[in-house]
Order: structure tokens, then sequence, then C-alpha cells
């Protein structure tokens, strides 16, 4: 590892195709126009990483790009923000996985993806040396990048509690996905598990977040935090559950919000802060996040979300 580095962010890196909200989405055969259309690099590690780099904090993110345009420019614009791509590696039979979202007026975002070279990436590309001396190391995809084999990363994580390297995981899960115990083995050994409500349902079959986080809180997993959109977030730590309300803000896109609030999280976690005091710092990123189009274009920086702070403090409550 690098000196300087005490964040590492591994799993989905993706190149986005984004346009401006659209009034309706187009029939068959139709054209509608958009204001613009830009080109993001986007991912669960990108965008972790680029926001951990804003608060000032040294992040080598860990993932796999193909051999092409679009790898070549998500390398190349995580490195121009401040994000260390040593241990990005090439993949010359995957294309670079990518993302089209299309934002249409009052309502939620549509996804079309293609894996790419996120389905070549495998727990031996995560290597144990690029992880020494690291304070936080983040997992975000796991469950849609089927070269992790859920033994692996278990070993991998118990590696880092062995180092005293703090790990956060997270998922995402694709439609038609059927659990299979992937997790069990992994988050006996995560400190800090955040799936969102709709995750946590497929992962649980429980429809009720409290629920859903005492199910997942059995499992092993230090801390579990259930994040629900615009009703905020569940937290378990212990046998106590709380729910923190999440700050007001201006919705524009919503992509990247959940990443923003991890990236916050993550920070707060680096520099030792509280439990309560690493929820209200990733609830200022995600609630910056929203204000534009892209995952960390609107993301505070570490002087913006601490002057935010100083006069505004989230609603929470026990709820168990």
């Amino acid at each position: 590892m690098k000196p300087g580095i005490e964040v590492v962010c591994a799993g989905i890196l993706v190149a986005d195709h984004v346009c401006t909200p659209m009034a309706r989405l187009p029939g068959p055969g139709h054209l509608v126009a958009v204001e613009g259309m830009y080109l993001l690099t986007g991912g669960c590690a990108a965008n972790v990483g680029v926001n951990v780099a804003k608060q000032g904090i040294g992040v080598q993110v860990l993932g796999k790009v193909g051999d092409d345009y679009w790898g070549r420019f998500v390398r190349e614009d995580l490195a121009a923000r401040g994000v260390d791509t040593s241990t990005v590696s090439v993949s010359s039979s995957h294309q670079t996985s990518q993302t089209m979202i299309l934002l249409c007026q009052g309502e939620d975002r549509r996804f079309v993806h293609t894996f790419g070279a996120n389905g070549a990436l495998e727990a031996a590309d995560i290597r144990k040396e690029a992880l020494e001396g690291a304070s936080v190391f983040y997992l975000g995809g796991y469950l849609v990048l089927p070269g992790l084999n859920p033994d692996d990363l278990a070993s991998l994580f118990q590696f880092c509690r062995s180092r005293g390297i703090k790990t956060v995981l997270d998922v995402v899960i694709p439609t038609g996905f059927n659990y299979n115990g992937e997790l069990e083995p992994v988050l006996p050994y995560t400190d800090v598990f955040m799936p969102n409500n709709d995750e946590a349902e497929m992962l649980t079959g429980e429809t009720d977040p409290v629920r859903q986080v005492q199910a997942l809180r059995g499992r092993g997993t230090e801390t579990v935090m259930v994040t629900m959109g615009g009703d905020g977030l569940l937290y378990a730590q212990g046998s106590r559950i709380w729910q923190a309300r999440h700050f007001p803000s201006t919705v524009v896109d919503q992509t990247g919000a959940g990443d923003a609030f991890c990236a916050g999280y993550i920070a707060g976690m680096v520099r030792g802060l509280s439990l309560e005091e690493c929820i209200h710092y990733g609830s200022v990123l995600g609630a910056s996040c929203v204000r534009s189009i892209g995952c960390y274009q609107g993301v505070f920086d570490r002087a913006q979300a601490e002057a935010f702070l100083v006069d505004n403090r989230l609603d929470i409550k026990a709820v168990q």
C-alpha cells in the first residue's frame, strides 16, 4: 500500500451514460430530446472512493475494467479526482461495465446495464498487501460480482479483522436474484453491513425494515444499517435499533445517494467519530448528492459538510 492511503474501496466500476431529466419516456419508435447527456464514472467502488477523497482522506480503488475507451476514461477520471487507481486491473476479454441511466421527471430512475469486466473480479484480485496499513476496507456490489466466492471473501474479511482493518459491505441485488446463503460466511467478519430496504427484503424475506434489521443483525454483523430512501434509515448495534430521518434536499438525481452516505460514514470511521456522528456525516453527503446529476458532482467536501452540521442535526429516535 502507498503511504497516506487510509481507505481501500473494492468492487463495481462502471462508465455511466446519464441524461438530464425528460418529461416522459419515448414510446416505440419515438425520440425525446433532453437538455444534456453525460459520460460519468460510476459504480459502488468508484462513487465511494471519489466521495471519500473529497473529505481529504487518502483512498485507493480496486476493481477491473476492460481494455477499451471506457476503461481508460474510468481510470483517468478517478485519478483526476484524487483516487489512487494503481490496483485497478485491465481485462483483455471483457469490455468495461456500463450503465444507461434514464431520468424522467416525477419518476424513479431506469437502468440498462452490462456487467462487463466486473464479472471477472475475483477475491484473488484483492491482494492482501494492498490492504495492509488501511483503516477501512469497503466492498461494494457484492452479489453481482459472480467471481467473488463467499468463502474466499470471508477469508479476506477475516484477514482484515486480524489486522484491525474495519470492513464495510454493500450489496447490489439484480432482478430475479435467488439468495443461496452467500452472506452467511462473510457477515460474521463484517463490521458494517449497509443494504437498502429492498435488498434487505430479498435477503431476509421480511417486509418490515425493523424485522429486516433484526434478521441481519442475527447473522453476526456488528452494525447493520438499512437505508430507506426518503424515510431515512434504520440501524442497529447490539440489541438496540434506531431510526434516523434524512436531511431535506431538492432532488434532481437520486443516483449514488446511498454510496455518498456510505462514503461519509467511512470518513467518520477513519476520523474516529461515534456511531451517531458517522450517521450524521453520511447523511449530509447523501443529501448533498441528490442535488445534481451524477454520483459525486454535488457531494459536499469536508469543510462544507462540517459547516452544515454546525446548525443541522438529524432526528434520531430509538424504535427498539
